[in-house]
């Protein structure tokens, strides 16, 4: 069988036994809508849970849209021209929006990755276009703490906005749910104090946070808090299919555009299998998401469910940039070198988690399901020694070598990675 798996811009081919039994996970086919900038101006002016985009804008002076980093595939390019004449159309000048890039803790986006972050020239040259960044504690609000102690500190051009609005891609996540809404706020506009706390060990190893799980997410929960502790937000939200084509746009207040998109969501994106595999196949989603080996992680996770106790899970990733952030690099050396059961006991005594340490503890969800393996052709020797999983030299060969090894025959691939989660359902 010859399968093409999502990885980098092009591809990465496959080929299989065809006497194998080969499940191949996909997206259940998307409806796709035929002028999805038409749909944005259409949702713009039928909303979910507030007035028309016109009537909210009416009176206002300043308005702060927030959009996701280079990491996230989101249509801005599509959402973004229709929300800007909009808001001009409602008399609000040009030098008072501002699209702030939400990057969390991750590093900018400029030039050149700016324009490809915000999709279109007219809008770069229209309005004012900056990053977030975490580690400046001028640029960020104090608003108190959540009901479990979180410092709540939030990008001061955002929640000083007369208008605050949000752009997301709804798409499974493997600790918040799934993205989009009350995510770009908190952790994309986020202090790195509030990004710290958020991501401690206490929370994330609860069993609520996980791919899909939105009700009972302690995660979501202190998000959804600070979305009230900001004043609210109105967001659009988009879903896009497997060839990134989009497939629905819902606009409104946040909590109820985002749940209203997660509902359209899930029975694409959410596959029950009735099986558990010795042999999983899976990728880091191809471009953008499979840049960096941090990224990666989200793949491994979101393919653990339907591996056998002790299988093999093959993830196949470009890692164009390399590992990940410096910071990162840190993290994954510790856990190494600690063994995987003393560094979570550490993490579990944290009230602040170490930058980026979130991933490799979300590493070691995957790692204690089964073997983790790796094929990667851009990643240095140094970055490989640092990954904590096996390297895979030859993808073709050594899940051959793994399905060969016993008399099952049979392997479940997943093409689009993190982006399809197949969830055991006997």
């Amino acid at each position: 069988m010859h399968i093409v798996l999502n990885y980098g811009k092009k591809g990465l081919p496959l080929d299989l036994p065809d006497t194998w039994d080969i499940t191949v996970i996909n997206k259940k086919r998307m409806p796709v809508l035929p002028n999805p900038e038409e749909a944005v101006g259409q949702a713009l002016t039928e909303p979910i849970g507030s007035r028309p985009l016109a009537q909210e804008a009416r009176g206002g002076k300043t308005v702060c849209i927030a959009i996701c980093d280079v990491t996230r595939p989101v249509p801005n390019g599509i959402v973004l021209p229709p929300l800007i004449r909009a808001l001009l159309g409602a008399g609000i000048d040009p030098a008072d929006i501002t699209i702030l890039i939400a990057t969390g803790l991750h590093r900018p986006n400029e030039g050149e990755e700016m324009r490809e972050v915000v999709g279109s020239d007219w809008v770069l040259g229209k309005v004012n276009v900056a990053n977030h960044f975490a580690r400046n504690a001028a640029d960020h609000v104090s608003l108190g703490t959540t009901s479990r102690g979180m410092p709540v500190k939030i990008d001061r051009r955002f929640v000083e906005a007369d208008l605050r609005i949000i752009v997301g891609l709804v798409e499974p996540h493997f600790m918040a749910g799934y993205s989009g809404g009350r995510k770009v706020i908190t952790p994309g506009l986020a202090h790195e104090d509030t990004i710290r706390t958020l991501h401690a060990a206490g929370i994330l190893e609860h069993c609520g946070v996980a791919n899909c799980v939105i009700d009972g997410n302690p995660l979501h929960d202190e998000q959804m808090e600070v979305v009230r502790m900001v004043g609210g937000s109105l967001a659009v939200n988009a879903v896009i299919d497997e060839e990134r084509n989009v497939s629905l746009v819902t606009f409104g207040e946040i909590a109820e555009s985002h749940r209203a998109a997660v509902i359209f969501a899930k029975p694409y994106f959410e596959i029950a299998i009735p099986r558990r595999f010795r042999t999983v196949v899976t990728t880091a989603a191809g471009y953008p998401l499979d840049r960096n080996y941090y990224q990666t992680v989200k793949g491994m996770v979101g393919a653990m469910d339907i591996l056998e106790e002790g299988g093999d899970l093959f993830i196949a990733s470009e890692c164009s940039e390399g590992l990940g952030a410096k910071e990162y690099a840190v993290a994954q050396k510790k856990m190494i070198e600690q063994g995987s059961e003393r560094f979570l006991e550490e993490l579990l005594g944290k009230a602040y988690a170490a930058i980026d340490e979130w991933e490799s503890e979300m590493q070691i969800k995957a790692m204690r399901r089964g073997t983790i393996h790796l094929y990667s052709r851009s990643l240095s020797e140094q970055d490989k020694a640092l990954t904590g999983v096996e390297i895979v030299r030859s993808l073709e060969d050594e899940i051959i070598k793994s399905v060969g090894s016993g008399t099952d025959r049979s392997i479940a691939i997943i093409p689009e990675g993190p982006y399809v989660i197949p969830i055991y359902t006997p």
